[in-house]
């Protein structure tokens, strides 16, 4: 049975990790769900809910009668800030205390359902960083899916921190093993993949602590991902087709449904489409001055919502950017440098005044769709990726931690659409990769098959696409159906 048929709307309570990329995701998907007929509750953290309140004012989180906003707390301490929180310290909070706020979320959930005429909680859809759901699912009896909002292939690299720990291969015997070759080790029994080198994994192997919180976070997450009913990626078939047919031997069923914004753009024009998750105020007159740009002529750069970086490589990249003689649109959060306002030399902003545009925030997916831009410099997180590779845009990748190191890997060595950057990131580096993702022959390689790989994005999101199909699947055989244990 559709979801449009059935006599009460299902409830469906979605809960991202609380940091942008992870709510952008889980947001795309919640509206698709509502689309299909569900009452959605979205749970954002008290802190972030704060955050969009201030970038995006208060009547776009006043949802909708049958798509909510609810909120808990973190488990840090009070903050009135505007920047990402630190991700270990998050990690560990939310695991730690927020069970017991989002259990009194779905009883009050419960609860309303008797007297406002809301329907009850019929589902959880959770992110893979927050597996705490799973018991607060399962105590209400309701199917829980778990979204992983990061590549499959990352999640691979994950599910081996066991197996690498138990080789010795992980953590590293010293810091000498970062510099000494050994990050270069092959590892050759990782199932559905290849040639991948201990770097490529997540960065988080990279410690010398056998105590490591994020380690050992990783290794819980993963091995709580089995209770779930099932498990779905912003991913798309053909794009990870070797790694999620491994995955899919050893979890739940597991589905793709990527790239989800190209799903919900497909949306006919509904009162979601105003609703936004951007933590910070978006700079929309970036969009009007690619309007006056030429086609494929701007470099777009942006780090994401997490990475920063010290003085010293913020000037690295922006004497590459102006040494590489190209146009460029470049988003300098807040909160990019450590510990310090990103100040740019006065000598940079005069010599680039008339061939670049500086922003705090942009809408991304916008950006990179537009006509006038042709490479993205990136850091490499996964919503970056996707949107990049639905507009067919290459890319320069500086992966900065987490998984970001495997994206970039898959993106330059198995897609064929990126060129890496040394972490330790030089001025002429940077100037000469610019150049050649914009100008050159690999650049011109690289942005055929960017292409490629959009129309094969865009096969999956058609009505009779893979990620389409799965979408309906996902929803009557697992959030519409009993939990099943």
């Amino acid at each position: 049975m559709g979801a449009t048929e059935m006599t009460q709307k299902p409830h469906a309570v979605c809960i991202p990790f609380p940091a942008q990329s992870h709510i952008n995701a889980m947001l795309n998907l919640a509206k698709l769900l509502h689309h299909r007929g569900f009452h959605v509750t979205f749970v954002n953290t008290e802190y972030n809910h704060n955050r969009l309140l201030r970038s995006r004012g208060p009547s776009s989180l006043a949802g909708l009668p049958s798509f909510r906003f609810r909120t808990i707390p973190d488990g840090l301490p009070p903050s009135d800030g505007d920047a990402t929180q630190d991700i270990p310290a998050l990690c560990q909070s939310t695991e730690e205390c927020c069970l017991p706020y989002f259990q009194d979320l779905l009883k009050r959930l419960n609860e309303e359902s008797a007297t406002s005429g809301s329907p009850p909680v019929s589902c959880v859809v959770s992110d893979v960083s927050t597996t705490f759901t799973l018991d607060a699912a399962e105590a209400v009896g309701v199917p829980e899916v778990l979204f992983w909002t990061i590549s499959a292939c990352a999640f691979m690299g994950f599910l081996q921190f066991r197996s690498l720990i138990d080789e010795g291969l992980a953590p590293l015997k010293d810091a000498s093993y970062l510099t000494n070759g050994y990050l270069d080790t092959t590892i050759d029994w990782i199932p559905g993949m290849r040639n991948i080198r201990l770097r490529d994994l997540p960065s988080f192997l990279r410690t010398t602590d056998k105590d490591d919180l994020m380690i050992d976070f990783c290794l819980r997450e993963t091995k709580r991902a089995k209770r779930a009913s099932a498990i779905v990626f912003n991913t798309f078939d053909r794009l990870e087709h070797e790694v999620l047919d491994a995955l899919k031997a050893m979890f739940p069923p597991i589905y793709t449904l990527g790239p989800l914004h190209l799903l919900t753009k497909q949306l006919p024009d509904n009162d979601t489409k105003s609703i936004g998750s951007n933590l910070w105020k978006e700079d929309l007159g970036c969009l009007e001055w690619l309007d006056s740009k030429p086609p494929s002529s701007v470099v777009y750069v942006n780090f994401g919502s997490i990475t920063v970086m010290s003085p010293a490589q913020l000037v690295e990249f922006a004497w590459g950017l102006a040494d590489s003689g190209q146009t460029f649109l470049w988003v300098i959060r807040p909160d990019l440098v450590v510990g310090d306002t990103a100040i740019l030399p006065p000598e940079f902003s005069s010599s680039t005044r008339e061939r670049s545009l500086l922003a705090s925030w942009c809408p991304q997916e916008r950006v990179l769709s537009h006509s006038a831009v042709g490479g993205f410099l990136t850091h490499s997180g996964w919503n970056s990726t996707i949107e990049s590779i639905a507009a067919g845009v290459p890319m320069v990748c500086w992966p900065f931690f987490g998984e970001q190191q495997t994206n970039c890997r898959y993106s330059c060595q198995e897609w064929g659409i990126g060129m890496e950057i040394d972490s330790n990131v030089k001025r002429d580096e940077v100037s000469r990769q610019v150049r050649e993702l914009m100008e050159g022959e690999r650049g011109k390689e690289m942005k055929r098959k960017a292409m490629e790989w959009k129309e094969m994005a865009r096969e999956a999101t058609r009505p009779s696409g893979s990620s389409c199909l799965n979408l309906d699947e996902v929803i009557d055989k697992v959030l519409l159906s009993p939990r099943r244990d």
